[in-house]
């Protein structure tokens, strides 16, 4: 870098670290300027001008942040792949026990998004929300790493050290996840029409990244852990976090920022929630000439919580998918772990390292759909997109029930070959199963991802009003924490119900559980989500894409008390 550019971006992190709000005089020429088709309406670059359409914005601001997203997956991952091998391993805990926790941990992660999106889109923005994460990120993987390398607490302290930073990773997690996508979403303009061919786009090779950096470190971290140790396992990607947030810091001159003064996401809905109810009493809508809310007709405001809990249902209908999902590092792994993982002579893959399947299905498949599937459709449906959104997302939906299925007929096939091998009771011996039998269940899992992952992305961003899209991210996310959680629910209590009966479906000795049974209890509740998202999608109406130059509405105007976003 030259030394002009190393000054800009020292400008730059200073000036949305501290001031983070629009200077202007009277004389507004920055702002006049944004309706010249060579800035971008309502966006400014990190001096607080107008952002230029040439110099920012696009794929080459894009980049950056998935560079980070593509780290914050490496991080994450890191910890969360290999997890149940670390519990039930060093720790010393019972299987059912282990899954239930990594599923409170994971839900808590995906919930943590809704609050933090809120704090970011009103007061912190979205800049220096994913700032603060992967400050957070480091601390809590370096705590990690030292607290599994050195036991220096004993009488549970280690363990309890362990459980804090694991929940900081969360917290990082909960900062990082809506912000990110959110800010690089940005970086194209939804009212031109190329930039918006791209960022349609962009939430596949989003994916695509995302996916990259799980396939990388699910294979490297995982291998790390089960052969040299937890401590480095736990540490690299720490280092990996920390080289890019100086990565994401060097594209900062390149963004483009959306100011905003409207109230906070609460503010909002608390204000319209009023509203509705004043409206209920006098049994007729709100005139819309009774005032302004903040800049915003009253009328508007409802309109904008309503089109937010229109949302709910499809939220709702997708919960079975995500506690599909949530088995892949848990159950998965504890199953792979008694298969015969040889490949050759010296190399045995490390049961973890199977998840590496749905990353490379997904890496594989992204460009498929984007570069063959779409254009085809689009030849049949006329849409720019090929498919509508729901119609990707119920797509998904279903080859996650094949999926899951077909995992069901796996389990049952590997009991079978430990029954007749006559190893029912040793839980440790390694059965004369080859790991080829579970990679199908990984893949289709990493396919229907593509449809159901990217589309619910893609639904909860743009069906949410403009000024809360870390908002609709977050609500994203929750359907996976809420999933999570439900998983870690029914473990817990279908654990506790067959144990008394003589044989818990999640015993610690795999070759006598039932996850067969499991499975195909999901697979039952899979069918009946399905034909909830059906009718719920059939009803569902789309928000209406307004061309009235005013910009994407995250720009409210060249006030002092605006937040970038």
């Amino acid at each position: 870098m030259s030394g002009r550019a190393v000054v800009d971006a020292g400008a730059a992190l200073w000036y949305n670290l501290t001031a983070a709000k629009l200077t202007h005089h009277h004389a507004s020429p920055h702002f006049e300027a944004a309706s010249m088709g060579d800035t971008v309406a309502g966006a400014v670059n990190y001096r607080g001008q107008p952002a230029s359409r040439a110099s920012t914005g696009g794929w080459k601001s894009s980049i950056f942040v998935m560079a980070m997203e593509i780290a914050e997956r490496f991080a994450y991952k890191g910890v969360a792949a290999n997890l149940i091998t670390y519990l039930t391993g060093p720790l010393g805990q019972p299987m059912a026990s282990a899954a239930a926790s990594i599923d409170a941990w994971k839900g808590v992660s995906q919930m943590l998004p809704l609050p933090v999106a809120c704090i970011a889109d009103a007061w912190l923005g979205r800049y220096r929300a994913i700032i603060l994460a992967s400050i957070i990120f480091v601390l809590s993987m370096g705590t990690l790493s030292l607290s599994s390398a050195f036991h220096i607490f004993r009488s549970g302290g280690h363990v309890a050290v362990f459980y804090v930073a694991l929940y900081l990773v969360a917290l990082g997690e909960g900062a990082h996840k809506p912000c990110a996508q959110a800010f690089a979403a940005d970086q194209f303009d939804e009212k031109d029409p190329k930039e918006n061919v791209a960022r349609s786009s962009f939430f596949n090779w989003w994916y695509f990244g995302m996916c990259a950096g799980t396939a990388v470190t699910t294979m490297v971290s995982s291998y790390v852990q089960d052969n040299v140790g937890w401590g480095l396992g736990f540490g690299i990607p720490c280092i990996v976090i920390a080289v890019s947030l100086a990565v994401f810091l060097i594209g900062t001159p390149s963004y483009r920022y959306y100011a905003t003064k409207e109230p906070s996401p609460v503010a909002r809905v608390g204000k319209a929630f009023l509203v509705l109810i004043k409206s209920w009493r006098s049994k007729h809508r709100t005139n819309p000439a009774s005032g302004k809310v903040e800049g915003k007709n009253s009328e508007d405001l409802v309109e904008e919580v309503k089109s937010v809990f229109r949302l709910l249902p499809i939220w709702a209908s997708c919960i079975i998918y995500a506690i599909i999902f949530s088995q892949t590092s848990t159950f998965f792994t504890k199953q792979a772990a008694t298969m015969d993982r040889r490949i050759g002579t010296k190399f045995k893959v490390p049961p973890a390292a199977l998840q590496t399947f749905i990353s490379v299905s997904i890496v594989v498949f992204i460009p498929v759909y984007d570069r063959l599937f779409v254009p085809l459709a689009r030849r049949y449906t006329g849409r720019p997109t090929g498919i509508t959104m729901l119609q990707r997302v119920g797509a998904g939906l279903c080859l996650s029930l094949v999926a899951v299925v077909l995992s069901a007929l796996v389990e049952m096939k590997r009991l079978q070959v430990a029954k007749d091998a006559g190893l029912v009771n040793s839980p440790k011996a390694q059965l004369p199963m080859t790991l080829w039998w579970m990679v199908p269940q990984y893949v289709l899992i990493g396919v229907s991802d593509v449809f159901a992952m990217i589309g619910l992305q893609e639904f909860f961003y743009d069906q949410v009003p403009d000024a809360v899209r870390s908002l609709g991210l977050a609500l994203f996310l929750s359907i996976f924490g809420v999933g999570h959680l439900l998983s870690s629910f029914l473990i817990s209590v279908i654990d506790r119900a067959t144990a008394k009966r003589g044989a818990s479906w999640f015993s610690n000795n795999l070759n006598r559980a039932h996850l067969d049974y499991f499975y195909w209890l999901l697979a039952g509740l899979c069918v009946v989500e399905l034909v909830a998202f059906f009718f719920f999608s059939r009803a569902y109406v789309y928000k209406k894409k307004s061309g009235d130059g005013e910009g994407n509405g995250d720009y409210r105007g060249g006030d002092p008390d605006s937040a970038f976003v």
